[in-house]
């Protein structure tokens, strides 16, 4: 995931955004449970520390990450994206390893538009160091207009990214077809505003409008439920942990329906049919949800 600034371009792009964290349900403040990881003068806490305020000028962009890792369970936030236009940025907000070679990374990246145009969320997954699994779907709603739900839930079955609680990807644990799948390797949650418009708003054609800056996009409601690392030694084995019960081991019904109208209606992009990158679907893309 890339994360520079282009030189000799100028963006003002702040975030309110409310946190609202539970690890076994324990509410926190910013700094009890997030470490600033780029630039510490861009970021400012509000309302004692529930929100905080990020912005990206044209001397640094800023980040925060999770100071703990977790392996396994749900991460999810609410956020309002950048209304108008917002062509060229990108917010992202993901899970990593935070390793090089054998990286795991679960990624939600919205991609900003030209005014009027359908925002898009793109997806990857990387497992064992293994990515390019790029997934891009159109949201059928303005996310600008107000706050929606985007959770991740992770557990040794499979790996969920919903929309309002609509899935809008699945990959599946086919680690017996010898398919890489992320699941010794703790992930820290990470989220960042950035500037990309060498590729994020039609391979790159769409470029920022600085004249519409600042760009605002806001956040709130920051929950994870998981096994914190470092923490209990058997906490990510435990067939009890509510997220590896037998309801989230596949998609229910009403999911797997919800799934489908996705896939049938929102779906732009698909690394598993694009045959100009691959010639031979690829092994996970023949699973059945």
């Amino acid at each position: 995931m890339g994360m520079g600034l282009r030189n000799g371009f100028l963006l003002i792009l702040s975030c309110v955004v409310t946190l609202s964290l539970s690890v076994w349900g324990r509410p926190a403040t910013f700094l009890e449970d997030f470490r600033i990881t780029w630039s510490d003068s861009h970021i400012r806490q509000i309302d004692g520390g529930r929100a905080i305020q990020l912005v990206l000028d044209q001397n640094s962009g800023c980040g925060f990450a999770s100071k703990r890792q977790y392996l396994f369970g749900r991460v999810s936030m609410k956020i309002k994206l950048i209304p108008g236009d917002s062509a060229g940025t990108v917010t992202a907000f993901y899970m990593n390893s935070d390793t090089d070679a054998v990286r795991d990374e679960l990624d939600f990246e919205f991609l900003g538009n030209r005014t009027g145009q359908p925002y898009t969320v793109q997806t990857n997954i990387y497992a064992h160091g293994k990515g390019d699994r790029e997934q891009r779907v159109n949201l059928w709603f303005d996310p600008a207009a107000d706050f929606h739900t985007y959770s991740i839930m992770w557990n040794h079955h499979q790996i969920v990214f919903y929309v309002d609680e609509v899935p809008i990807r699945v990959y599946k644990n086919n680690e017996a077809r010898n398919i890489p799948y992320p699941k010794l390797q703790p992930m820290g949650v990470y989220s960042t505003l950035w500037e990309a418009d060498d590729w994020a708003t039609r391979g790159g054609l769409e470029k920022i409008d600085w004249t519409k800056a600042p760009f605002l996009a806001y956040y709130k409601d920051f929950d994870i439920e998981g096994c914190p690392v470092p923490g209990p030694a058997t906490c990510a084995t435990n067939s009890r942990n509510w997220w590896e019960g037998t309801a989230y081991q596949a998609l229910n019904a009403m999911e797997a329906k919800r799934y489908r109208w996705v896939r049938m209606n929102h779906v732009i992009y698909d690394y598993c049919t694009d045959k100009s990158r691959y010639p031979v679907t690829p092994p996970e893309c023949m699973s059945i949800i």
